[in-house]
């Protein structure tokens, strides 16, 4: 379904579908302006995303020699049909560089089987894992070949006949994840940093230490901007884009603090243990009901949570028996108060 979600410039929306997947759909905008497109994402590597993709691009005849398409960041249900889409066609496809980067190694590189690792060193089994092979649409979905990108590095700009976006990195959701922004119109396609009826996975990543410090410095980083409206990746936007990211800063600070208590509850557990204590949106399930792959995001999601408490001294972490096992540094009331003071910077800045 296409829909026209902004005047000038001209932006559509193609309404993507993400089967068997809970996020539902991807926001896939279309930008038009002196007969040049810019396709903003793609949706995963499967014929109903790609039907649904193409039937919007073609309801709005775009100009297939000047068509370019910009991907926001790494994960598959943005990049699944990049090549796809393109092959054979003159346009560039534009992606972070640091994301592109992420992105090759675990195209034809060892990133997956270090991932599969460190989740079995936090407490995932092998057989799981296994599992996860073909139950993850992360692996299931991807492109179908590798592909060359145009770099871009924070700060550049793209053209769409008279007008300019920037690029702005918004490391966090993947460590180089880029949004838009239209300063005359104010406009942002926020791409997966900024969602407005569910919260953005944070997760760990190879090589870097602190994915939600860095996620929680991209929200003030944005927060600065003047935002008159705001175009998400996924589902819709009926809020103040400002009041949404205190919202998101609030969550992680409330996360924080249940990752503390059930730290100090019980010693000694790894990531697995920790996030089956922690309250997710399961709609009555319990934490072995939940989907194996969406335990994995939940997991991942714990780990860089563990991490924010470990670069700040809060937590350690030591190896017993092939397993990661973490434990306070602190009483976990005087950590939790810490953690208070702390989200001043992140309130006020």
């Amino acid at each position: 379904m296409l829909t026209k979600v902004y005047e000038n410039p001209a932006v559509y929306r193609v309404d993507v579908p993400l089967p068997d997947n809970p996020l539902k759909n991807l926001n896939c905008y279309v930008i038009q302006d002196g007969g040049e497109t810019l396709i903003l994402d793609t949706g995963f590597n499967r014929k109903e995303c790609l039907d649904a993709l193409m039937a919007g691009v073609e309801e709005i005849e775009a100009d297939w020699t000047r068509t370019n398409l910009f991907l926001t960041h790494l994960h598959s249900d943005h990049t699944g049909l990049a090549p796809t889409l393109m092959k054979g066609r003159p346009g560039k496809i534009y992606m972070s560089g640091i994301d592109y980067d992420y992105f090759k190694e675990a195209m034809v590189g060892e990133s997956w089987k270090v991932s599969d690792a460190n989740y079995i060193s936090e407490g995932f089994t092998q057989e799981q894992i296994m599992r996860l092979h073909s139950e993850n649409p992360a692996r299931g979905y991807e492109p179908e070949e590798f592909f060359e990108v145009e770099r871009l590095e924070d700060g550049d700009i793209l053209t769409v006949g008279k007008w300019n976006f920037h690029c702005i990195l918004v490391p966090g959701h993947t460590p180089g994840q880029m949004v838009l922004y239209q300063p005359e119109k104010q406009l942002l396609f926020s791409a997966d940093h900024i969602l407005f009826d569910i919260t953005p996975n944070i997760t760990c990543w190879i090589g870097t230490l602190d994915s939600l410090g860095n996620y929680l410095d991209s929200l003030v980083k944005i927060r600065k901007l003047p935002i008159r409206t705001t175009l998400p990746a996924h589902r819709k936007n009926d809020m103040d884009v400002y009041t949404r990211m205190e919202q998101i800063i609030e969550h992680h600070l409330v996360r924080l603090k249940e990752t503390v208590d059930a730290v100090s509850r019980f010693p000694g557990s790894n990531a697995t243990q920790i996030a089956a204590c922690l309250r997710w949106s399961m709609r009555g399930k319990t934490w072995e009901d939940f989907p194996l792959s969406q335990r994995w995001f939940a997991v991942g999601e714990t780990i860089a949570h563990l991490d924010f408490l470990l670069c700040r001294g809060f937590v350690e972490r030591r190896m017993e028996n092939g397993k990661r096992a973490y434990c306070l540094t602190m009483d976990g009331e005087l950590c939790k108060s810490k953690l208070d003071c702390m989200w001043k910077k992140y309130r006020e800045d």
